[in-house]
Formats: structure tokens, C-alpha cells, sequence
């Protein structure tokens, strides 16, 4: 088990992260509400089910992947008790041979901000392998810290990646169609995107 991957399991053991807020966020509610496209949904370190669950209860057959074994423990419980099913996975984002495509929605709340460049691309290829055209991929991904930003003893807490990073990755298969820039607790630059598969 990899460091990064032993601190996400640790905090999940500890009790709650600061992160699993057990809200759906606005944008994806927004968008989930005001369009009647359903089929596979495919969410992304999808932690403890949280956004899967809100999926399957609006139609949407679901996969969701989260390389923590213990929040994909807690989201199957989480799943049970709001009566959805919902297809849990603990696996890697960037190996997910083992699934079928196609998917015609795939989300992504904070985890491809989080890997390595070389990650990033078995990401991309699994994300373009899995979707179909006409498919929308929605991403959060926080920008990179400015360089006069504190040190941190965690490498990855310092991870991110911009917006023309984020667009280069994706240019070939699919079109940008918006992107929202804000701020993470109004400290750490983040955006939304809204990627429509070519």
C-alpha cells in the first residue's frame, strides 16, 4: 500500500475527514436536476457513496470506485440504509480494466488533482475508454498552490493542477463546454468542469 493510499485509509479509520461532508454539491445537484439524460454513472474516488447514492436515487445505474477499502465499508452501509443500489469498487482510478463501458456520466470530486503526472494519463485513457460519445464528464480539481504558499509535510497536499493542464489532458476527446473558478473554503483556488464526450 502506497503512503498517499495509507493516509486516506488512516483517516477514513480515525472517524470522519474533513473532506466526506455527506453533501452532494450544488453543481452536481444543478446539473443532475436539470437535464433527463440517465444510463451508467461512474464516480471517481467516490469515498464513502455519498454523490454515487445521490446518483442511483435520480435513475442513473451506478459504479463507483474509491481505493480506500474502509469508505467503500461505510458506503455500502450508506447505500443499504437509502435502499439504491450502487455497484462499489475498491480499486484504483488509473486501472479499471476490469469494468465495461459505456458510461454516460463520470465524476470526479478532487482526485485527479491528486495524481502524478504519469497517473493523470493512465486516468485520462481509462475515463476515454469508458465513455461514449455524448457521454459528460464532470471534474473538481483544485489549482496548485501559489509558490509562496507554507510548506507541507505531505507532498500530495501541495498537489494540483490548472486549468490549462486539466483542458490539454482531455483536448482530443472531448470539448470543454464550461468550467467554474472558485475557491476550496475560500483559501485554495479550485474549479468545475463540464467535459462533453466527442
Amino acid at each position: 500500500m502506497s503512503w498517499q493510499r495509507w493516509f486516506f485509509e488512516w483517516q477514513y479509520w480515525l472517524g470522519k475527514p474533513r473532506w466526506d461532508t455527506n453533501i452532494t454539491p450544488p453543481e452536481v445537484v444543478e446539473y443532475i436536476t436539470s437535464t433527463t439524460t440517465r444510463g451508467r454513472a461512474l464516480d471517481l474516488g467516490c469515498g464513502t457513496g455519498t454523490n454515487a447514492i445521490f446518483l442511483a436515487q435520480h435513475g442513473f445505474q451506478v459504479v463507483a470506485v474509491d481505493f480506500s477499502s474502509k469508505a467503500i465499508a461505510q458506503a455500502r452501509v450508506k447505500a443499504r440504509r437509502a435502499q439504491v443500489a450502487v455497484e462499489f469498487h475498491v480499486a484504483d482510478v488509473t486501472r479499471l480494466d476490469f469494468l465495461n463501458p459505456p458510461f454516460d456520466f463520470v465524476l470526479d470530486i478532487g482526485c485527479l488533482h491528486a495524481l502524478d503526472t504519469t497517473d493523470r494519463v493512465r486516468y485520462r485513457e481509462q475515463v476515454v475508454r469508458l465513455t461514449q460519445s455524448g457521454a459528460m464528464f464532470m471534474l473538481y480539481a483544485f489549482a496548485p498552490p501559489p509558490p509562496d504558499a507554507p510548506r507541507h509535510w505531505l507532498r500530495f497536499r501541495k498537489a494540483g493542477i490548472t486549468a490549462d493542464q486539466v483542458h490539454a489532458l482531455f483536448a482530443a476527446h472531448f470539448n470543454l463546454e464550461r468550467v467554474q473558478h472558485g475557491t476550496e473554503r475560500g483559501k485554495r483556488a479550485s474549479a468545475w468542469y463540464w467535459f462533453r464526450r466527442r
